[in-house]
């Protein structure tokens, strides 16, 4: 399974297009599975368990961290855009009157 869902995830390919000989399981399988884990926290748990094993060996170097969208949560809403002001003098005339 875990195979499977990396490989998707890697390639980019869809979920159903997942080649059977590669022996993976079904695509849709992989899918239901990646969901369950998103769902109880088994990537959040299995990111902690990796940096906790690096941090411990002394390989992490964190002068070198990024942050990005993909692990930080964005803001449910921001604000609002504000519709911006036209620089023309005036309106433009109808093309179909």
């Amino acid at each position: 399974m875990l195979c499977g869902i990396l490989f998707v995830l890697h390639t980019g390919i869809q979920w159903e297009f997942l080649p059977q000989e590669l022996g993976f399981g079904s695509g849709m399988t992989c899918w239901r599975r990646l969901e369950e884990w998103n769902r109880t926290g088994v990537w959040q748990q299995l990111h902690e368990l990796l940096l906790a094993e690096l941090q411990g060996a002394g390989k992490l170097d964190w002068s070198r961290a990024v942050i990005d969208s993909s692990h930080v949560r964005a803001a449910r809403r921001g604000p609002k855009a504000v519709r911006a002001r036209s620089t023309a003098p005036e309106r433009a005339r109808s093309t179909t009157s």
